[in-house]
Formats: C-alpha cells, sequence, structure tokens
C-alpha cells in the first residue's frame, strides 16, 4: 500500500470530526482541502527546508513477544528485538533516518518519535498520521533530524509503551558547545507486564471501570502564580523541607515491596484490579501520585538487586541524560555525594542550574553535567509518592557497594523540574523570538478517579471528534493547560517545542500540570499537518486525554 493510500483511508475515519470544526454554524463544510494532510504540499515544504548533512542512516527494529530478563525476575512481555530498553537510536543532527519496523505482535502497533519535530505522516499516531502497522505487517519511518537533543521512540497505540515497547534516541549535535568526557543514557521506567501474569491492558481495562470512593469532583485553584504556571505554589518547594513529604534515607523500604498507598477497593475477580493504588500521595504533584501498583521500578532495564553499573574513573566530567520512559510514574532523582548541573530540558539547552535532585513526569527529559568523585556512588530514581526506588551504580573506584534500598540525602536537597520548570530560563542560543501573540488556545483538563473520564475540553477524544483548535502556519500560538481535575497531568505536545511562560522560558513538549493549576506555553506554527496533544500518564490517555490540533492549508 502506497504512503499516500494510507493516509487517505486512515484519515478518512477522522474526516468528518475535523472537517465539522472548519464550518461555521450554518455553513456548508468545507472540502477536504481546507486541512493540511500530513503528507501534503505543505508537509513537503518544510521538510524541504530542514538542514540535511547529506548522510542517510538506516536501522531496523522488530516488535516482538517473548521472555526478558529484568535482572533476576523474568517476565513474558512485548520488547524491540527481546531487549529493554530498546537499543539506543543515535544519530547526528542533518542526518535522514530510515527505520524499518516489523511487527510480530498480535495486534496493531506504531512507533512515535516522543519530542522530535518531523515531517507529520512519520509521527506514529494511528489514524491520524498513519493507520497502524497491523499484526505481521511492517513499516519504513523516514526523516530528517535537524535538531539535537535527547528524545526517545514508542508505539502509540493503547498502553503498549507501558510494557517493554521503549528505546532512547539521542541526536548529537555536530558542533556541540558542552564539554564533558562521558555520555551516559539513564532510562527510568515502572513495571508491571508479566508479573503475576498482569498485562497493561488488564489494568486499563480496570481503571476504565472507574474508581470508588475516589474524588467525583474539580480541583480548586491555588492563589499564588508561578512564572508559566498558576496555581498550587507550594512554599519551600525548592528545598524540600516539607512536612510528610517522603521518607527519611534510613526509613528505605524494601525495594519490590507494595508501598506508597492503599490497595484498590474489592473488584472482584477482574484482571487488573489488583494492580489499582488508591492513596498515593506527594506534595510535589499536588495531592494524588498515580493509580497504578508497580511491583518493580528501573534504571535501563534493571532492578534495583541487580543494577546496572556505569564505570568511569575520578574527576571525569560526565553528561547523563535522563528520560522518564514510566507509565503513571514521576520520578525524583539524585546521584549520591554529587551535585547536578542542569543543561537541558526535553532536548533543549537552558541557562545552566544548580540542583541535588530533579522530578521527572512522564515523557520528560533532563540532561545534566556532572564532575565525579572517588568512590562508589548510588543514583537513585524515588517513584515519588509511591515510596519505591530504582537504583543504578557510578563507580570510579573502591568502595562498598550501597544497599538496593538506599536513599540519598540529595533526594531531599534542591530540586530542579515538576512545578518549579517556569523558573528555568531558555539559552540564548534556543529562545523563543519574541512576537505578537495570533492565537489563545485555552485546553481544559476534565474528568475525575472514581468514574476514570479523562478528556480535554470535557470530552474524550475520539476519531471522529472535530480538533481542539485550527492553526494557520506563520503564527505565534499561546496554548494554556488549565487542570480542573484532582490529579496532576503530564501534557504532551506533538511536533513542536513550545516555550513555558513566554518566549524567554525553556523549551519543552512535556510539561507537568498539577491539581488546580494552569501552564501556559508559546509556540510557533512552523510544522504543519495534524499533531496531537495529550497526557502522558498511559492511562489518562488511552481512557480519552488526547486531542488534535489541525493546520489549515
Amino acid at each position: 500500500m502506497s504512503r499516500r493510500a494510507v493516509l487517505r483511508d486512515g484519515l478518512a475515519l477522522a474526516g468528518v470530526g475535523l472537517l465539522a470544526a472548519c464550518s461555521r454554524e450554518g455553513s456548508p463544510a468545507p472540502a477536504a482541502a481546507a486541512l493540511v494532510t500530513p503528507d501534503g504540499p505543505q508537509v513537503n515544504a518544510v521538510d524541504a527546508s530542514r538542514y540535511r548533512d547529506g548522510v542517510t542512516r538506516t536501522f531496523s527494529y522488530s516488535a516482538t513477544p517473548g521472555m526478558v530478563d529484568l535482572g533476576g525476575p523474568t517476565v513474558a512481555t512485548w520488547s524491540y528485538d527481546g531487549v529493554v530498553p530498546g537499543h539506543e537510536l543515535r544519530v547526528n543532527a542533518g542526518d535522514q533516518v530510515q527505520i524499518g519496523v516489523t511487527n510480530h505482535l498480535p495486534q496493531d502497533t506504531t512507533m512515535h518519535w516522543h519530542g522530535l519535530a518531523i515531517r507529520n505522516d512519520m509521527d506514529g499516531v494511528p489514524h491520524v498520521t498513519q493507520n497502524p502497522i497491523p499484526a505481521g505487517g511492517s513499516f519504513t519511518y523516514r526523516y530528517v533530524v535537524d535538531e539535537p537533543g535527547t528524545y526517545w521512540y514508542h508505539p502509540h497505540v493503547g498502553v503498549q509503551f507501558d510494557r517493554g515497547l521503549y528505546g532512547p534516541l539521542i541526536i548529537e549535535d555536530p558542533h556541540e558547545p558542552l564539554s564533558y568526557d562521558e555520555d551516559w543514557t539513564v532510562v527510568l521506567d515502572d513495571w508491571l507486564d508479566g508479573v503475576d501474569g498482569l498485562t497493561p491492558e488488564e489494568v486499563s481495562a480496570a481503571l476504565n471501570k472507574g474508581m470508588p470512593g475516589m474524588d467525583s469532583g474539580t480541583a480548586p485553584p491555588s492563589s499564588t502564580p508561578m512564572p508559566g504556571m498558576t496555581g498550587m505554589n507550594m512554599p519551600g518547594m525548592s528545598g524540600m523541607n516539607m512536612p510528610g513529604m517522603s521518607p527519611a534515607p534510613s526509613a528505605a523500604p524494601m525495594s519490590g515491596m507494595p508501598m506508597g498507598g492503599s490497595p484498590s477497593p474489592s473488584t472482584g475477580s477482574m484482571p487488573g484490579s489488583s494492580a489499582i493504588l488508591m492513596n498515593a500521595t506527594s506534595p510535589l504533584l499536588g495531592g494524588d501520585a498515580g493509580d497504578v501498583r508497580y511491583p518493580y521500578y528501573l534504571i535501563n532495564g534493571r532492578v534495583p538487586t541487580a543494577p546496572v553499573t556505569f564505570t568511569s574513573k575520578p574527576g571525569s566530567r560526565v553528561r547523563i541524560r535522563f528520560i522518564n520512559a514510566g507509565g503513571d510514574t514521576a520520578f525524583r532523582v539524585a546521584l549520591g555525594g554529587h551535585r547536578m548541573t542542569v543543561v537541558h530540558t526535553d532536548g533543549h539547552p537552558i541557562n545552566p542550574v544548580q540542583a541535588d535532585t530533579l522530578l521527572l513526569g512522564m515523557g520528560e527529559r533532563y540532561d545534566v553535567l556532572v564532575t565525579l568523585a572517588d568512590g562508589v556512588f548510588p543514583l537513585v530514581a524515588l517513584a515519588e509518592g509511591k515510596n519505591q526506588t530504582a537504583l543504578a551504580l557510578v563507580r570510579t573506584g573502591n568502595g562498598a557497594v550501597p544497599p538496593a534500598t538506599v536513599r540519598p540525602a540529595e533526594l531531599n536537597g534542591t530540586l530542579v523540574g515538576g512545578s518549579q520548570v517556569g523558573q528555568l530560563t531558555a539559552a540564548s542560543s534556543d529562545r523563543l523570538p519574541a512576537h505578537t501573540i495570533d492565537q489563545t488556545i485555552p485546553l481544559t483538563l476534565t474528568g475525575d478517579m472514581q468514574s476514570y473520564n479523562w478528556g480535554i475540553n470535557g470530552k474524550r477524544y475520539s476519531l471522529t471528534a472535530p480538533p481542539l483548535a485550527i492553526l494557520t502556519s506563520g503564527q505565534r500560538v499561546r496554548m494554556t493547560y488549565i487542570n480542573t481535575t484532582t490529579m496532576w497531568h503530564p501534557m504532551h505536545l506533538h511536533g513542536h517545542a513550545f516555550a513555558v511562560g513566554g518566549p524567554g522560558g525553556p523549551r519543552k513538549d512535556t510539561v507537568i500540570v498539577l491539581p488546580g493549576a494552569s501552564v501556559t506555553c508559546e509556540f510557533d506554527t512552523n510544522d504543519p499537518g495534524l499533531w496531537v496533544t495529550h497526557c502522558h500518564n498511559a492511562y489518562h490517555e488511552n481512557a480519552g486525554m488526547m486531542g488534535v490540533l489541525a493546520y489549515r492549508t
């Protein structure tokens, strides 16, 4: 099937809703050409303007079921080529990549390139930018990467990425301005697939039945605004000096034990109900920390009792690229005995800031520089509000290996990320130029845990729903995520990097929006097509918190 046929057939499913939104009441609906198609001439023109270095890099990935060793526990899962995370895809800015994906899964799949601004028909959203890859089928993604940074890949079908279907995607800068000796990618994940026979699909089905006893209302807004964010401003957050925020390092539970919240109320023998998590709380996340109870938390595919080890030497300056590939968990990350210089967020450079610990929502990435001391040090990712940890080790010399339950004091130090991200500033090389606002888009995040009816502007996503907004190329958009729910949401925008709070704010594609809070973002409409925005909690997205932003021709 040709690419154009794929797009034509897939978009036919969504066309009624998209076109209906383009017409005013009482006016005839416009022709199909009113909206840019994912492979239309506008997409081709922008793609032709992207910087190319003349190099084509070819890769192949196979989505396949099988057994995977997590460092002791062996689980039946789905992965790329039998490894978790999938093989790192590392290229240079300007390269054209050609990635063949073969689907050996028992259901449709796609591959999405999280954070990349690429041609729309390669974005991997089923029935929006492409037809999904059927079981036994294959598809080749071809696109140019022209922005260096830390990104990742995963499917965009159901809750597949809460299995083992994910991996890092690193675009190197041929003219890298930073100075460092080594480069280490750290992928964080929460894991339940294959443990006691559970699958993410079963958990999603159980959640969609609702969570009795949880909230059924909306979150009251707070009153003190922050740069790029209003509501939920919490004094003392930067120093983490908040009673009840987390156990002290000496009070760590045994890794893998079910801590951080209560089990769900009985829902009979429905598969997946045992993984529903109640009353997991975190002040950093504005209250409820998550919906899902995970038996394991991983760094680079390993449980804390069998951690990966990064071996180096004292004095080495290391760039650590953190990626949160989790489905329902924010991670607070620290390297024992070290401070970090934060230099990038979501692949984009910022004016450097010092931090002891980072908070990453699902889909977020942070790059830091660290000068390593002499010894053995724990890199710990605390599952925020869930009271369990993931662990890796850094070894530069002799020293005792810390226990799997270690909690370095840095976890309670100066924090970067979360609701404070608006206090970061973009590097001058990446600052969004000042521009008059041409379009304002308010997006209200709606729903509750009791009925699990997540949506945007009061509606769940569907293929026939009208778009959230119609965009015009060459304009500046101010988009505000308004969270009226009592749950935090890491909101992700495809195809664009927005500036949080205004032109000087950090450029990101995923941002945490706390309960009762609003986050304002600005971006330029420079990548035509049909692009989705959604919550990057796998279960909220699958329940309906997603919508389309469509460009007009």
